[in-house]
Formats: C-alpha cells, structure tokens, sequence
C-alpha cells in the first residue's frame, strides 16, 4: 500500500493546481451550508416557540391560528376540564388569545411589512414561562397596551417604549419589550386580550388557546374528545409540534433548493476536479510507470490518486464550513402563516456533517476516471511518457 505521505506530498508539490480544486469545492459547500442555515434557523426559532409542557387548541382543521376562529364560550369550556395544569393560585393556567396581521412600516426603508398582533391575558406570561419584559413593564388589563418583541423592534419604526401605536383607529402606547428566547414571539405584538378584540371588533371570539397540561400525554386523548364533542369541534395538538409544522414548508422548501443549487454547482465542481487530476496523471506519467515497475498494483495506483482526490475534497470541505460558520447568528426575516417573522442563521453540527460528505463525494467521484486512466496505463508506455 502506498503510504498516505505520498499522497500528501503530491499535493504539495503541485499546490497551484490543488488550490483550485480546494477553492471550487469549498465554495460549493460553503453555498449548501448557507441554504441549510437559512432552513435550520427558522426551524429551531419556530421549535423554541413552542413547549412541549403545552397544547394549543385550534378550530377543527384549521392549519394556522390565523385561519382558526371559535367563541370565547367553547374556550371557556376548554379551560375548566380537569387535565390542565393549575398555577400556585388554583387557576387553570390557560391562555386565550386572538391573532391578526397588522401592516407597519420598517425602520430601513418605510415600506409596509406585516407584523402578528397577539391578544393576550395574564396568563399568557404564565403559561409561557420563556418569556419576559426586559424593558418597560407588563401589560395592564383592560388598556390600550402594547408590549413588542425585541426582534421586531429592531425591524419597525415606532416601537420605543412610550411611543404611541395607531391600530384600527385606535392607539396603543408602547409600554414594555419582551425577549421569547429568539423564538418566534419576538417577531411580534401583544395587547390586552379585550382591548384588541374591541379595537378589530372582534369580541367575543378567540383564534386558540394554549394550555398546560398537568399530564403532556393526554393531548391525544383531548384531541378525540374535543373532535367528537358538536358543540365544540375542537383540534389539539402539542405546542411545539404545531409551530414545528408551520415551519414545515419553508424548511423543506430551502432545503430542497439547497440540494438543488448544490447539485448543479457540485456537477461544474465534480468536472473541474476532474481537469485537474487528469493534469496531475498526464504530468506524472512516468511517475506511475515507476510505481508499477516497483510491483505496485493497479488497485493500489487507483487507490493512491483517489485518496489525492478525497483530500483535496476534504479541505474544500473544512474551508467551506469555516466560511459558513461565518454567517452563524446572523438575522434575516421571512414571511409566514404568523406574518414576518425574524430568525438567525444557525449552522448546525448535522449540516457541517451534510457538508464534508458532499464534499468527499465531490472528491471522489471527481478524481475516480482519472485515476482509472493511471491504473490502467501500461508500465512500458507510462516510462516511455515524458
């Protein structure tokens, strides 16, 4: 078996044709790992916007809460069934809340971008446990409030604390900011549960209500019941499933256009590894007429030239995740069933993982023909070549 420093020293020797190879594979991942960024960003902000101690009840096939209306009556026989948790002062801790879209300008250049406003009482912030003022105070029931989530904040003009917010004719004072953890909630803006319902004259009604249950298990069993019940015609389903689900579609989208992108850039980057190692074998031809005369076998020839090829692959591949780790953090925004909604780019350790293998078969499938083309070359003609 050849050893690994011959390989090794290989690459050393011809470094400008090798640097090119690295450049182009490194580039190709380092377009991946930003794709499944963008994915695995808003999947983990909209799965840390749930609880897995919570269930949210929604209308019965309604996929979003935007598209689930019920009366305040069914909610209120929700609220009293023995299953759900009770808080230190005996009171179920449930939330019923109303969800809208309301359109406000952006700080960076004045144009319209929907924002989710949250109807909420007190027991929201109990419920969610996640969640806390960090500027300002809490709401006070009954007035025209507003707290706003620090990421939408940084995004939409005239969200300071003490500001006033006109919505539905009627104005909002900013009294608080909120920090949710970097889940989805700090995209958004919570009001008095009655006093938002007055304002959209909405009264009456709610669009979910999100529950702790004493037992995390009996979602399925409630779920059934509440399908079953005429009267209410009620879905649940865990919290953190639900906002899972909402993320479902964008996710899958970028990641498909990640493969799809990476595909074809792969396909240029597979061809140009291919140009270089056919360099490599054309200048080494008597090199490896040599090696075959020392009893080297075929196998072992091919072997050598593609492990040159992986190793290349390899160090694009470290490069790439090196420049992707780069955009870890950053924050971008994007349109949702919930309105815009704001999430960083997080590079995870599977999508860095996705990444050297993409790259190792870039390496491999790139260097295989050419190695082929040096297996095969006969030990007369290889020592014949100059």
């Amino acid at each position: 078996m050849l050893p690994l420093s011959y390989s090794v020293k290989s690459i050393a020797v011809r470094w400008k044709a090798a640097s090119l190879a690295i450049v182009g594979i490194s580039l190709v991942v380092a377009v991946l790992l930003f794709l499944l960024a963008m994915a695995s960003g808003f999947r983990l902000a909209l799965r840390a916007t749930g609880s897995n101690r919570n269930a949210i009840v929604l209308q019965e096939g309604a996929a979003s809460e935007l598209a689930s209306t019920f009366s305040k009556a069914a909610g209120d026989r929700v609220a009293v069934d023995p299953r759900i948790a009770r808080g230190a002062d005996g009171k179920s801790l449930v939330s019923p809340e109303s969800v809208t879209v309301v359109a406000l300008p952006r700080r960076s250049d004045g144009e319209l971008s929907n924002v989710t406003v949250r109807g909420v009482t007190p027991a929201a912030f109990k419920v969610r446990n996640g969640i806390r003022v960090i500027a300002g105070r809490e709401l006070q029931p009954g007035l025209y409030e507003v707290v706003v989530g620090r990421g939408v904040q940084t995004r939409i003009r005239g969200l300071e604390v003490g500001q006033r917010l006109r919505m539905m004719k009627r104005e909002f004072l900013v009294v608080g900011v909120m920090d949710a953890g970097g889940s989805a909630f700090e995209s958004e803006l919570w009001g008095d549960f009655d006093a938002l319902g007055s304002a959209f004259n909405r009264a009456g009604a709610e669009n979910s209500l999100t529950l702790r249950l004493a037992d995390p298990g009996s979602t399925g069993a409630l779920d059934q019941e509440f399908k079953e019940d005429p009267q209410l015609q009620l879905q649940v389903k865990p919290e953190r499933q639900f906002y899972e689900e909402q993320a479902g579609p964008l996710t899958r989208f970028l990641r498909a256009l990640a493969i799809f992108v990476s595909v074809v850039m792969g396909i240029g980057a597979v061809f140009g590894a291919m140009n270089t190692m056919n360099a490599i074998v054309a200048a080494r031809s008597r090199e490896i007429g040599t090696l075959r005369a020392l009893g080297f076998s075929r196998p072992i020839v091919l072997s050598a030239f593609v492990l040159e090829g992986l190793i290349l692959a390899l160090a694009g591949g470290i490069i790439g995740g090196l420049l992707a780790l780069l955009i870890n953090g950053l924050q971008a925004t994007t349109t949702a069933n919930m309105g815009e909604i704001a999430f960083a780019f997080r590079v995870t350790p599977t999508d860095l993982a996705y990444g050297i293998v993409f790259a190792a078969t870039m390496g491999v499938v790139g260097s295989l023909l050419p190695a082929l083309r040096a297996a095969r070359q006969p030990i007369v003609v290889a020592l014949r070549d100059t």
